[in-house]
């Protein structure tokens, strides 16, 4: 899978270094995809897992694509509040962070309370 994202990147980037050099006015992924196309047409060797990313990948897109044409719709009020998003960012991530640890040492302390309490010996312990 590996070797298959890095064919996918390779041939992206090679499109994204076409079009800059060549001044294209095509996004450089969509270069890189015809590139892999090409690739594909002239039975290059490719990694066999390619196709099985490459449907991995597409199923996910749907993820991806709304969320990215919000982000390129709004570019000019995003750049205003970049770094406030970016601080709210990084405060979300710890809090959750925080809370995720929290939640599970509570749950750890409620099962071991409870295998206490059933007799159990603990998971390091002989009975």
């Amino acid at each position: 899978m590996l070797a298959a994202i890095a064919a996918l990147l390779v041939c992206q980037l090679i499109g994204e270094a076409a079009v800059r050099a060549v001044d294209l006015p095509f996004p450089g992924p969509v270069v890189g995809m015809i590139l892999l196309f090409v690739l594909m047409l002239a039975r290059a060797p490719l990694p066999a897992a390619l196709g099985n990313t490459a449907d991995g990948l597409l199923q996910h897109l749907s993820l991806f694509v709304p969320a990215g044409v919000g982000v390129v719709q709004h570019l000019e009020l995003l750049s205003g509040a970049g770094l406030r998003l970016m601080a709210v960012v990084v405060l979300t991530t710890l809090i959750t962070l925080a809370v995720t640890a929290l939640v599970f040492a509570a749950l750890a302390r409620l099962l071991h309370a409870d295998a206490l309490a059933a007799g159990k010996p603990e998971s390091g312990e002989r009975p």
